[in-house]
């Protein structure tokens, strides 16, 4: 599989495991336009790379992925085609990573905001340095939680935990995700290159074809929620994207102020 294509995403193969870096570290590994792009399309090419049995997936620097980047949302304001464009690369994102049938492991060096924690938690095990926080704010710039935060958020804490946080838009640390079930582990930032690399070779290491069945066989409910929900979630963050109240988080970040929501 040829990833020369990539500009924002590195490719780091070892053996049969590949390691996928989320790389913007200045910006926090925040989803531009073009980054969003390659990562609808790079689950996929995992997919297709028969090179390959195991994926982890991290970011360069001190951040997991902090999602959307705030210049693309006021782009997307401006002009809604560029949203319609990014409603069928968030699907792609989400059902790319659920069609892949390589084991993911998602090392989460540091925070996972908004589609950065949407992209984590789909991952089959997730491993977090305990520093690092997670979140999906979507509702705190105005925005519905559309990209696939209402589907995978319940089903890994239940209803009214995932209620709590996306309604809010409350960060939670990592030891505090591990302990109500979002991720498997946090440990200690020093400690989760081992810890992920340990867990890779035990998975790389085992009866692959079963491994990789059993994991289909485990998504299949995951995936039939996702195909029956995500155009009503991403057309509900479209009807957002035209709210006052996003214009009013948009001119509050370029203000460095607090937004003074409406409800309109």
């Amino acid at each position: 599989m040829d990833y020369s294509g990539y500009k924002f995403i590195k490719f780091d193969q070892s053996g049969r495991t590949m390691t996928v870096t989320f790389n913007r570290p200045e910006s926090l590994n925040a989803m531009t336009a073009a980054m969003h792009e390659e990562t609808s399309r790079v689950f996929y090419d995992l997919g297709m790379d028969h090179s390959i049995d195991v994926v982890i997936l991290t970011g360069a620097g001190k951040a997991f992925s902090a999602g959307g980047d705030i210049a693309g949302m006021q782009e997307m304001y401006e002009k809604p085609e560029l949203f319609e464009l990014g409603i069928m690369e968030a699907k792609k994102v989400v059902f790319g990573i659920l069609d892949c049938d390589k084991v993911l492991i998602c090392k989460m060096n540091g925070d996972a905001v908004g589609l950065g924690a949407t992209i984590g938690l789909f991952c089959d095990v997730i491993f977090a340095a305990d520093h690092a926080r997670i979140g999906d704010p979507h509702v705190r710039v105005g925005l519905a939680a559309g990209d696939g935060g209402a589907i995978i958020w319940p089903q890994l804490i239940g209803y009214a935990r995932a209620k709590e946080y996306l309604l809010t838009g409350d960060l939670m640390t990592a030891k505090d995700a591990a302990a109500m079930g979002l991720i498997n582990y946090a440990v200690p930032a020093a400690e989760l290159d081992a810890k992920v690399d340990a867990f890779a070779k035990k998975i790389g290491s085992g009866a692959m074809k079963s491994i990789k069945w059993t994991k289909t066989a485990v998504n299949i409910g995951l995936k039939q929620l996702a195909h029956s929900m995500m155009d009503t979630c991403m057309a509900y963050e479209a009807l957002s994207n035209r709210t006052d109240d996003h214009l009013e988080a948009l001119k509050a970040f370029s203000e460095k102020r607090k937004p003074n929501f409406t409800g309109n």
